[in-house]
């Protein structure tokens, strides 16, 4: 009949293989939990979405060096000698090297992303043609909730973009919010030729300082929180061009409420008219002089 003795005889073989793995999955509790203590308490302290993203860095950091550390304990185990532990290094260097080039150089394209920061977790960025929202940043992937692509526009398409971190160094990357998530932004309005133009941009200015109103309030003190007008002359009339700064994430929304504002506003006026490519045939009566 089978018994614990004979059960042990068995294992007793493996009985150091056990040990190990016993202790990995121990460590690995007590890591994962402290880890989710050490994560609840940063979080808990942060204000600003650049020290969130700080918090998510690091505490990825902290995860990636335990999974080193355990690695150097499994091969130290095995090999016997720390001495050897140097040679075994080598070899796997050697080895994985050649195949695993792309890897490697994102490794170390995610080093320069969280010892540079050229960018945060949450900001709205440009990489090969493709913009959105950062949500996570991995040794091998950048991870992008998208805006536009399926739309044309800057509102969130649905989809995940997964960017290999290494295309940093091949591509230019285009920051709308490293500084703050303010960008400079313009609407167009094209009016004719016999409009009064005075009147039109007192509509326009008027109009975005009534929409900005309330956003302006929480600019910081260096962005400007006045609007300006650019004139610029066309076939069919004079495009009115109003520039000013707006939310980055929230640019298509706001614009939007400005034009449907500026659009009432000059529907309404007898003064002003709304300029589009069009044909006029004039009919003008011919005189006669008298002899």
């Amino acid at each position: 009949m089978f018994s614990l003795n004979d059960l042990y005889d068995i294992l007793k073989p493996y009985q150091d293989i056990i040990e190990l793995a016993i202790i990995i999955i121990i460590s690995m509790v007590l890591f994962t939990i402290i880890l989710k203590l050490i994560k609840k308490r940063l979080f808990a302290k942060v204000k600003t979405r650049k020290q969130r993203s700080n918090v998510t860095v690091f505490t990825d950091l902290l995860k990636y060096i335990f999974v080193i550390f355990l690695l150097i304990i499994i091969v130290s185990f095995y090999s016997g000698k720390l001495g050897d532990l140097g040679f075994v290094a080598g070899l796997l260097t050697v080895a994985l090297g050649w195949a695993l080039q792309k890897p490697i150089s994102g490794v170390v394209a995610w080093l320069i992303l969280i010892t540079r920061r050229p960018f945060h977790i949450g900001d709205r960025v440009l990489i090969l043609n493709m913009k959105g929202d950062i949500t996570n940043i991995t040794l091998t992937h950048i991870f992008l909730n998208e805006v536009g692509g399926t739309i044309d526009g800057e509102e969130a398409s649905g989809r995940t973009v997964m960017i290999p971190t290494s295309i940093i160094f091949e591509q230019e990357v285009i920051n709308y919010t490293q500084r703050d998530d303010y960008i400079l932004d313009e609407v167009v309005v094209s009016i004719t030729y016999e409009s009064n133009l005075k009147e039109a941009e007192k509509i326009i200015i008027n109009t975005v300082d009534k929409i900005m109103s309330s956003i302006r309030e929480k600019f910081p003190k260096r962005i400007r929180t006045d609007s300006h007008i650019r004139l610029m002359f066309r076939e069919s009339g004079i495009d009115v061009i109003v520039r000013y700064y707006t939310i980055a994430t929230s640019r298509n929304e706001i614009s939007t409420n400005i034009r449907r504002e500026i659009w009432n506003m000059i529907k309404n006026s007898p003064n002003v008219e709304f300029a589009y490519p069009h044909t006029e045939v004039l009919f003008r009566e011919k005189t006669t002089s008298k002899k």
